[in-house]
């Protein structure tokens, strides 16, 4: 059938195989370098949010509350685009890590800052009486408390990042869809995209069901 020669030509997938696979070890570096610093750098904003000095504050809120309305194919491009023209210049590569990790922290500061909210304040007041100090208290007790609590919404989070990894292709980076619209190109024929959609599915399904499953576990935690 001309449709299965169009889009589903195994020849054609056969040979942009290793080209897309290529391409999928940048996506995945991609992903874990933002999830990883978009994770650590998202904590961080959020105890600046809640217990820094005012203007301090108030420059997190601006922060997060810009980040996460501003589109991350529009951050990519000012990023990648507009900062050399005052003397910063990125690869494409670390361009694409910078806006999904400051995307992500953005939400990453909410959640976690729901988490510390939602730590009993017996908590706190008993870390007082024990003479901990904010550090130590924030490490020992009150943060691994809020990050059980927001393991789910953060996994959804890495998800979406991992997803938005594909825009990356806007700047040239040679990502999974880079590599598939160049091979597309090459070979003249759209399979390449076929592949590298069935790629993406084959790697993020089974991170979605695995966030249901941590979503499920943990209603189930807190109902006991």
């Amino acid at each position: 059938m001309e449709i299965i020669d169009i889009f589903f030509n195994t020849g054609v997938m056969a040979k942009a195989l290793p080209i897309l696979l290529q391409g999928l070890w940048n996506t995945l570096l991609l992903g874990v370098v933002a999830i990883v610093f978009g994770g650590a750098l998202g904590v961080i904003v959020c105890l600046i949010r809640m217990y820094a000095a005012t203007p301090l504050r108030l420059l997190a809120v601006i922060y997060i509350d810009l980040l996460r309305a501003i589109p991350v194919l529009v951050l990519l491009i000012l990023i990648y685009y507009a900062l050399p023209f005052v003397g910063v210049t990125m690869n494409s590569f670390t361009a694409a890590a910078v806006a999904l990790s400051l995307v992500l922290a953005a939400y990453t500061a909410e959640v976690v800052r729901a988490g510390i909210e939602a730590v009993p304040k017996g908590q706190f007041e008993a870390s007082a009486a024990l003479g901990l100090s904010f550090v130590l208290t924030m490490r020992k007790v009150v943060l691994p408390q809020a990050i059980r609590m927001v393991i789910p919404p953060l996994a959804s989070y890495s998800v979406s990042i991992i997803k938005d990894t594909s825009l990356a292709s806007v700047v040239a980076m040679n990502d999974l869809l880079k590599q598939a619209t160049d091979s597309q190109a090459l070979f003249a024929n759209p399979s390449p995209l076929v592949l590298a959609a069935m790629i993406y599915v084959a790697i993020l399904w089974p991170l979605v069901r695995f966030t249901s499953w941590i979503e499920l576990r943990s209603r189930r935690a807190y109902a006991r």
